[in-house]
């Protein structure tokens, strides 16, 4: 049931006073229902209407009819200017107000009781209203009537104004606050395209957008839908520019509305109320889906003009509502299937296949296959390729790995570097295809575009996946330098790799790879695993000499390491002649050196000279084998010297004495004890290698100088005590000498 409120300004009204108040009323009203309804009882008249109108002008007032909610109990308030009150003073009106239960109103939209016959021009002289059993919507607004009235109404396009309408009440409605105001002289006007509005929507969509169809505050209304007149709106527009506006009979706003705006429309245009119904069920207004749901209707019905985006959003809707999406669609949607877009094809595929619709999905297979192989061809980069993949793995459709291949190919030929992006979408069964694809396409392409592809961490992720080996020589090349040089521990490995492949120029890799010198053990594993080989290549027959005078800096006390005499070995063994041979003969002679007696030793040190060895790898072992000697016994040394050439002798000699400190040299004081002790055994070898009847020049003058001041003469003689035959051999040296 439904109560009925009437008020106005009376002399006397109910309780006896005079003024604006209820005057009638349905008896029972809920409580708060009177309180809930009073805010809304106003009328302001339009500020261009006479303001002492007559009996006849009083008809041309705007009539207010207002739908909101109190207390959750729909409101109807309908108000009319009726100019004198009971003191003879203009400003007096009716409002005649209707508060129904919540489902008194099920089934029917508000703005069909615009000329309901439950309305009354004036208060009743009675107190007490009857209740009302039934709602009776008007006749001058059902949908069919509209459509009529629409199709011929103007100027401009009623169907484009539409459009822009539905959008901006949906937009208000979304968002649960805000306003669109209608704007003409004419109620009548305002209160059809209120109606059509209502009919755009479902029911339930409706019954939430509160409206009326005049106010004179249209800043401070607190409906949805606000309409007012021209006059009223100048004057607060410029208070009201949060309000959406739409001045009926005048200019369609810019701009394109949404394509939920656009199907209702064509729906009205259509006279197709069976598409405004299935628009509700798809979504309702207020529902973001809704662009998705007017994208789904308009391919339905046909249409072949939605976009990507549009069908993105049909996509999305059928996503979220799954098995909720009604049987009708599937249906309807198979001629708009060679139509579709490869999202919307692969979703309507999947939701037709749970749903059991089987003729759809079957066609959105083959539209998804299609589009699978344009995207193949055309796709710009690495992960629209492996996307494609992933569509069809989704959708449980065979792929051609050809194709991926091909689409792999046409990409990195083009400089697509997104290797890994795409490995990491492409499900496995494709990656191999994908990566054979990048191969195949790097080996046709430019320098540039191949320099784009292979960045160190495409290259790692190349040589970890893929077989190289069935790359062109000149991308495996590109590869194994990238990865080779910048990865030590893989540069033995990546060797081997390279000196498989088949006609490639591989000197310019195998030097990007070795660009450091090798390690001992590295050149090593080479030899194990390559041998001689290694002598064929220029870039490779020089790194065991490049190791091994690695180890002589500095001063060649890393030679004798095991690593580098296990390297001498197999460089002796594996490629005894050239310059590599003659290096490992050096290092393996300055073990020698350093290890043997003093015969050997001589031997060793002459051979270190002689060898032909690498001058840096020669000068650092002869000068480490000198300092390690210069430790031995002054006894063992005399007797080495004795032994060596004479050249290699003096460059002993000398080398020795050039370790001395220039002050014991010199024969000056004071020097520290040790430095004593060094020189001392020094002159002591001379005397020995002269008894021996040896000579070196260079070293007796070495030693005159070195003894021939008053205190150093002192310290010898001290130390040569137990040796006079020594003592009596440095005497003539001094002699010789004329000291």
């Amino acid at each position: 049931m439904a109560w009925q409120l009437h008020y106005t300004s009376a002399r006397r009204g109910p309780t006896g006073r005079a003024g604006f108040q209820f005057v009638a009323e349905t008896p029972g009203l809920p409580d708060g229902v009177r309180a809930g309804v009073t805010p809304y009882l106003s009328y302001r008249p339009p500020p261009d209407a006479p303001s002492s109108p007559g009996d006849a002008e009083l008809g041309e007032f705007p009539v207010s009819l207002l739908y909101d909610r109190v207390d959750g109990r729909p409101l109807l308030l309908r108000c009319r200017y009726l100019g004198r009150d009971y003191s003879g003073r203009f400003g007096n009106f009716f409002a005649h107000a209707v508060v129904a239960e919540p489902d008194e109103l099920e089934g029917l939209r508000p703005a069909e009781l615009w000329h309901a016959p439950h309305w009354t021009q004036r208060p009743a002289p009675e107190s007490v209203l009857d209740a009302l059993d039934e709602l009776t919507p008007g006749a001058a607004l059902d949908p069919e009537a509209l459509a009529a009235w629409l199709s011929s109404s103007g100027p401009g396009d009623p169907y484009a104004l539409l459009a822009h309408l539905v959008d901006a009440v949906a937009d208000v409605l979304g968002r649960g606050h805000g306003r669109v105001v209608l704007v003409a002289d004419d109620v009548e006007l305002i209160a059809r395209w209120i109606a059509v509005v209502s009919y755009s929507l479902p029911v339930a969509a409706a019954a939430r957008l509160s409206f009326v169809t005049y106010t004179g505050d249209p800043d401070g209304a607190a409906q949805r839908l606000v309409g007012t007149t021209p006059a009223i709106w100048a004057a607060v527009r410029h208070r009201a520019s949060h309000a959406r506006a739409f001045r009926l009979g005048g200019r369609v706003p810019d701009g394109a509305p949404g394509r939920f705006a656009r199907t209702v429309a064509g729906c009205w245009r259509d006279a197709d109320f069976g598409g405004l119904d299935a628009l509700g069920e798809l979504a309702p207004p207020s529902d973001p889906a809704r662009e998705g749901a007017g994208a789904l209707l308009a391919l339905c019905r046909g249409d072949a003009t939605v976009t990507p985006g549009e069908e993105g959003a049909a996509a999305e809707l059928l996503s979220r509502r799954g098995s909720g999406i009604p049987e009708w669609v599937w249906r309807d949607l198979v001629p708009g299937v060679p139509s579709m877009g490869l999202d919307l094809a692969l979703a309507v595929h999947e939701r037709a296949r749970e749903a059991g619709a089987a003729e759809v999905a079957r066609q959105c297979a083959v539209r998804v296959a299609d589009r699978l192989s344009d995207a193949l061809s055309t796709a710009c980069d690495l992960a629209a390729v492996a996307a494609a993949a992933r569509v069809a793995d989704r959708a449980g459709l065979p792929l051609d790995a050809a194709r991926v291949a091909a689409g792999a190919a046409h990409c990195a030929r083009r400089g697509a570097a997104d290797v890994g992006a795409a490995l990491s979408g492409c499900p496995d069964g494709l990656r191999g295809a994908l990566l054979g694809g990048v191969l195949a396409g790097l080996a046709g392409a430019g320098e540039r575009e191949r320099a784009a592809v292979l960045t160190p961490a495409n290259c790692d992720l190349l040589y970890e996946r893929a077989g190289l080996a069935r790359a062109a020589p000149g991308v495996a090349c590109a590869v194994l330098a990238s990865v080779g040089r910048r990865d030590p521990a893989r540069r033995v490995p990546v060797t081997g790799e390279l000196l498989r492949l088949d006609g490639a120029d591989l000197d310019r890799p195998l030097r990007e790879v070795w660009a450091s010198p090798p390690t001992a053990d590295e050149c090593a594993a080479l030899l194990d695993a390559h041998g001689a080989a290694l002598a064929a290549h220029p870039a490779l027959a020089g790194l065991p000499s490049r190791a091994l005078t690695r180890l002589a800096f500095p001063g060649g006390d890393r030679l004798a390491e095991p690593a580098g005499l296990r390297l001498a070995g197999r460089v002796r063994e594996l490629l005894p002649d050239g310059r590599a041979g003659r290096d490992a003969a050096a290092v393996q002679a300055y073990a020698a050196a350093i290890t043997a007696g003093p015969g050997r030793a001589a031997r060793a040190l002459a051979e270190i000279a002689d060898a032909g060895a690498t001058p840096q790898l020669a000068g650092e072992a002869f000068i480490g084998a000198a300092r390690r000697l210069a430790e031995r016994p002054p006894a063992f040394r005399a007797e080495l010297l004795a032994a060596l050439p004479a050249p290699v002798r003096a460059r002993l000699g000398a080398r020795w004495t050039a370790d001395l400190p220039g002050r014991a040299r010199a024969g000056r004081a004071p020097l520290r004890s040790a430095d004593v002790e060094r020189r001392n055994e020094l002159v002591e070898v001379v005397l020995r290698l002269r008894a021996r009847g040896a000579r070196d020049p260079g070293l007796e003058a070495g030693t005159r100088a070195a003894a021939g001041r008053w205190l150093a003469a002192k310290q010898l003689d001290a130390h040569l005590a137990r040796s006079p035959e020594l003592r009596a051999e440095l005497r003539d040296l001094l002699a010789e000498g004329g000291g």
